[in-house]
């Protein structure tokens, strides 16, 4: 199912700009390929995805005061969509 790909949107300052050139970003699931990425936001959105671009986010460590651990690890697309078209879930956020 599309929802299993494309667990959630990533809304941050960068993000934000990207947006401007038609360009949104979404955690997916670890596995997903480009493929599946762009068929999900295709179905899920009704937009013509024009490129998928994948990258895995590494953990980072981290101090929980005496511990020492580690963030969690995550898959990130950032999906360009067709001139002319929007994402109207992102909307709002970018302003």
């Amino acid at each position: 199912m599309p929802q299993d790909i494309i667990l959630r949107p990533i809304i941050t300052e960068k993000s934000s700009r990207l947006m401007e050139h038609n360009k949104y970003t979404f955690e997916v699931h670890p596995k997903a390929n480009k493929i599946e990425v762009r068929n999900a936001v295709s179905s899920i959105f009704k937009v013509k995805v024009v490129k998928v671009s994948t990258l895995y986010v590494r953990p980072k460590p981290k101090r929980m005061g005496a511990f020492l651990g580690k963030s969690r690890a995550w898959k990130k697309a950032i999906v360009t969509v067709a001139a002319g078209e929007r994402i109207e879930f992102f909307e709002g956020a970018g302003a």
